[in-house]
């Protein structure tokens, strides 16, 4: 039956209707989730809709005007760094440094994009504007564009190959919302660990699987610890946290990030649709319905370092310290005229210390916690990406479900990301107490679902008796956000490594000598190969530098086998050993006077990067090939947990 709420989950429409014939093999090839239940979701929806009674007005959804063509194009063109391309005085070497980093699938998106809203300006016999060929030329990714009057309509990535791909190209391209659903994880390899690569571009990749073998049939998993195990293969170069880049750099990472992600999208046939932010009533309370950018704002003013709202951190430490034993923690709901009571009493007493946290029902806690997020202006996943989110569902592939879901956390603003995070962390613990609490995985998901999918600010755009399909889809994106959150939460070594280049790129103006970005990569990638042959040395001496704890640098001989755990040994080793002259040891020494290594980190600071803590199994010599230029600080450990 439809269910009735005040306010309901974006979806993005896939492309191209699912023919009837591909439709029948996929709901053979796959077992059904029926057994899953969705009762704590409905109940859930319910839940809202009694809070939100009394404030049906808030809650009316915002008209958004559709965009014209080529808008929503230009808008992608803005946001991915390439605004320069839109004018008639448009300045290419604004946006060459940009340009050369892309790998050839992106550079194809970038084209499609350009291609449509230029030819949306011509129609609209607007100033004429330079043919996307003056700047790019012609690339051939391998991703057709659809053509017709929408540049993002569908196509598959060998729609126009051999037939004998025809069975692969609807696999991957024709998915539909309304007929066919993939909420649980392909299982390809059960029981065994998976690589998940991060060294090639993921649109890359999916560009190369295409052109493989059809996929193996994947099976409907049945129980939740049963989830595919992914390995990142830390390489020479160790792996790279968010939270590990200097926030110049972080700040590079969303611009790439959707640039990836669009170009992911077109590789596997879908439509990457982003909402407009709506505006919503300003609001005069302090901390509910108050934007997550000025929340922090104040709390910044208490707290320096605060990442996370002070509020969330209260909420979810009450919960860990009282509520992960309670049974149906989360789902079962606490007196909404209470819950209504404390918000009051927390917007009067929170910052005053004097509310009482020990008086509250766990059950109310958690009902607040679910209503902080439920009432931010903007929704957790922004109103721009949630529909991205939504759509991660229609991806076959859970490896290629999870690369998106990396790409799009990457993309959400920095306050989102780290509040997400925070809650996500406090959600895997109340899965690890299941035992005691009788909330698993897809019981945890099914509950917060509702709370991060639906808002009163966003259109409703679900057709008729899709309900069950996209709340079981979304429920199982939560799931995914979840457990696999510590892989979802890397910056892939293509992205540092393209940070890496612009850094480089930026002194360096490359030219379209012949207006073709293909032979422009090809000139920066023999550039590459001629630095990389000088780079052959087997051994080098470097100086490592730790000058807020000592006023010595350490000389350390690098070779192949030189990780920095070996570095941070050394380091410590002299430093007892030798007496070296110690300027701070405040929380640097344990109580018998030995200094524990852990407490130390290094980084890599300059040349092609800003700042870059260091995976401790990284190795020295292959970073010092790539980034010559820099200098090694060994800094304390931050006394604040860092994000991972």
């Amino acid at each position: 039956s439809t269910r009735n709420c005040p306010c309901r989950m974006n979806q993005i429409t896939p492309k191209s209707p699912l023919g009837s014939p591909l439709s029948e093999h996929i709901h053979s090839r796959v077992d059904s989730l029926d057994h899953l239940s969705m009762d704590s979701f409905w109940l859930e929806v319910e839940s809202i809709k009694q809070s939100t009674e009394a404030e049906q007005e808030e809650c009316s959804l915002a008209d958004v005007k559709t965009q014209e063509e080529g808008d929503a194009e230009a808008e992608w063109l803005q946001d991915a760094g390439l605004s320069d391309l839109l004018g008639d005085r448009a300045s290419e070497n604004d946006n060459i440094v940009l340009l050369s980093t892309l790998t050839k699938t992106q550079a194809a998106a970038v084209q499609r994009r350009l291609d449509t809203y230029s030819r949306s300006r011509r129609r609209k016999n607007k100033h004429p504007v330079r043919d996307v060929r003056d700047i790019f030329g012609v690339v051939d990714s391998g991703v057709r564009d659809g053509g017709g009057e929408r540049g993002l309509q569908t196509r598959s990535v060998v729609a126009q190959s051999t037939d004998c791909k025809c069975a692969e190209t609807l696999f991957f391209s024709l998915l539909s919302v309304a007929e066919t659903q993939d909420y649980s994880c392909p299982v390809r390899n059960p029981g065994k660990e998976e690589v998940f690569n991060t060294d090639i571009a993921y649109s890359e990749q999916a560009a190369v699987l295409l052109k493989g073998s059809f996929l193996s049939e994947s099976r409907r998993i049945k129980d939740g610890n049963a989830l595919t195990k992914f390995k990142i293969p830390k390489g020479r170069l160790g792996v790279t946290r968010i939270g590990d880049l200097s926030a110049q750099d972080m700040k590079k990472i969303p611009t790439l990030a959707l640039i990836e992600l669009t170009a992911l999208c077109d590789v596997l046939g879908f439509e990457l649709k982003r909402n407009k932010a709506v505006k919503l009533k300003t609001t005069e309370k302090r901390l509910f319905g108050v934007p997550l950018n000025t929340l922090l704002e104040n709390d910044q003013k208490l707290l320096p370092n605060t990442k996370v709202p002070l509020l969330l951190q209260a909420l979810l430490s009450c919960l860990e310290k009282r509520g992960l034993e309670t049974e149906g923690i989360l789902r079962v709901s606490g007196s909404q005229t209470r819950i209504k009571s404390l918000e009051q009493k927390l917007e009067s007493d929170f910052y005053t210390g004097l509310f009482r946290w020990d008086e509250v029902h766990q059950n109310d806690i958690s009902g607040l916690l679910k209503r902080f997020i439920r009432e931010l202006p903007a929704p957790l996943l922004t109103a721009e990406y949630l529909p991205a989110f939504a759509a991660v569902q229609n991806i076959p592939d859970l490896k290629q479900r999870l690369q998106a879901l990396n790409l799009l956390i990457l993309i959400l603003p920095e306050p989102n990301r780290n509040t997400l995070k925070a809650l996500l962390e406090f959600l895997s613990k109340v899965v690890a107490r299941e035992n005691n609490n009788k909330m698993n995985l897809w019981n945890v998901s099914t509950v917060m679902a509702p709370n991060l999918f639906m808002h009163k600010g966003l259109p409703n755009k679900i057709p008729e008796g899709k309900e069950k399909q996209l709340a079981e889809g979304a429920a199982d994106v939560v799931r995914m956000m979840i457990h696999y959150q510590d892989l979802l939460w890397t910056v892939s070594s293509f992205l540092v490594a393209q940070v890496r280049k612009l850094n480089e790129s930026s002194s360096k103006r490359y030219q379209f000598c012949d207006k073709r970005i293909k032979n422009l990569l090809r000139k920066i990638h023999a550039d590459k190969d001629k630095v990389e042959k000088k780079q052959a040395e087997p051994s080098k001496i470097v100086k490592v530098h730790a000058s807020l704890l000592l006023k010595d640098s350490l000389e350390v001989h690098l070779n192949n086998a030189t990780r920095v755990a070996d570095v941070l040994k050394q380091f410590q080793k002299n430093l007892c050993q030798n007496g070296w002259n110690i300027v701070n040891t405040v929380s640097l020494l344990k109580c018998n006077n030995s200094v524990e290594s852990t407490n130390l980190l290094l980084y890599e600071v300059g040349g092609n990067i800003g700042e870059h803590c260091l995976d401790p199994d990284a190795y020295l010599l292959d970073l010092y090939h790539i980034n010559p230029h820099a200098e090694w600080i060994i800094k304390q450990n931050p006394s604040y947990p860092r994000m991972f």
